[in-house]
């Protein structure tokens, strides 16, 4: 899913620059990049101590080590291979089967009708009726049973709302209308691995922004038509074409305007962490002047991290469907109405969402980012050799 989301301004019709949408974001960068030679010029022999200090944001701290490749005690060794025989193939069948039985569902619902298109997107999030509350409930259901096999048996979710002391409407009018304008447009979330995507689907299941590519995928195309993802289309020429951000900030307003409207799913900082920290927010999904619903996400652990910080894609499903157990907690935050001074600069908005979620969530502000991502995956890209004595956790 594409979780890459930069600011999104009005982009000229047909194009969308690099700092609009880079597509290739949203994975752990640990190959080193043969265009860059600056970077690696630059973190050639890295002090491991300075560096871990700087690039704070994505230092593992679970036993497998930095890029989950460290050297492992024998009692550790022993849970692994119990997990890889007698976890990793039940848990594999049954989440294939789970995909499976809900792209089934989805192709039933679907047939014989035809994808809603605007603005060379297309999407099923817009057909009502029995079709779309089968789609919906059954993918929530579904979402929560796929984190279920994979060991997330417990989620402890906390929701916190607005003190109205001594405050009550007895008058229906005014009470639809505050619902009405408390109504979020967009669900704004803490990004740690992705694994959030599958949370966010068992809550509310809102859209979310992918590659194009993703339409085309066996099994997840359809169900992320059915979602109402919004693609991302380089290659789109067309004159009439608003881009990104002008979908996604339609479909946010629909949203707040419309309780049936499908939610938006943004992640404003663009990509993981190792979810202590909390990065600088990109304005797109505050952009629409709408109300917005911040939710914290944490994943504590003993072991092995759920986090998707500087880990390839491979290893950390594979060391995560060998962890026996796997703990989520979850913040639902109370709807973030903007002031007009907010609504009048979408940087000071998305800052104070920053800030509240900092607080509420216990996390670290940092000010580093994406491109200190790379240059941390450069290093250990070039430092794989060095022991992982100084990212193991204490117990």
């Amino acid at each position: 899913m594409e979780s890459e989301l930069k600011t999104l301004a009005p982009t000229p019709s047909g194009s969308l620059s690099e700092s609009t949408m880079p597509i290739d974001d949203d994975r752990p960068l640990l190959k080193s990049d043969p265009n860059t030679p600056q970077i690696q010029s630059q973190v050639c022999n890295p002090n491991i101590e300075e560096m871990e200090k700087k690039y704070a944001a994505y230092v593992r701290h679970d036993v497998y080590g930095t890029m989950g490749r460290g050297e492992l005690p024998w009692p550790e060794k022993l849970l692994l291979a119990l997990g890889l025989i007698l976890l990793v193939p039940i848990r594999a069948v049954a989440s294939m089967s789970i995909l499976v039985i809900y792209y089934i569902i989805c192709r039933l619902c679907t047939v014989l009708k035809a994808p809603n298109r605007e603005d060379e997107q297309e999407d099923y999030a817009h057909m009502g009726g029995w079709r779309r509350a089968v789609i919906v409930q059954t993918g929530k259901f579904l979402s929560r049973g796929l984190l279920f096999v994979f060991g997330f048996y417990w989620i402890r979710k906390t929701i916190r709302s607005n003190d109205a002391e001594g405050k009550v409407n007895n008058e229906n009018e005014s009470m639809d209308q505050s619902e009405d304008m408390e109504r979020p447009g967009a669900i704004v979330s803490n990004h740690v691995s992705y694994l959030d995507i599958l949370y966010h689907m068992s809550s509310s299941f809102p859209s979310f922004v992918a590659k194009r590519s993703v339409a085309k995928l066996p099994l997840v195309g359809l169900i992320s038509k059915c979602l109402g993802c919004i693609y991302v289309q380089r290659e789109s020429k067309s004159s009439n074409f608003k881009g990104v951000s002008g979908v996604v900030n339609d479909r946010i307003r629909e949203a707040h305007q419309n309780k049936f409207a499908p939610k938006m799913m943004l992640f404003p900082e663009g990509t993981t962490t190792n979810g202590d920290y909390i990065l600088p927010f990109k304005t797109g999904a505050f952009l629409a002047k709408a109300p917005v619903l911040p939710v914290i996400l944490r994943y504590p652990y003993q072991r092995f991290s759920p986090a998707w910080d500087s880990i390839s894609g491979a290893r950390h499903v594979l060391l995560l469907l060998c962890q026996f157990v796997n703990y989520m907690e979850v913040t639902q935050l109370p709807v973030y109405c903007p002031s007009q001074q907010e609504k009048d600069d979408p940087k000071l908005y998305a800052e104070n969402v920053r800030r509240l979620m900092a607080h509420e969530g216990n996390l670290i502000l940092t000010d580093i980012g994406l491109a200190e991502k790379r240059v941390y995956h450069a290093a250990l890209n070039g430092n794989n050799r060095m022991r992982t004595v100084l990212h193991q956790k204490d117990d």
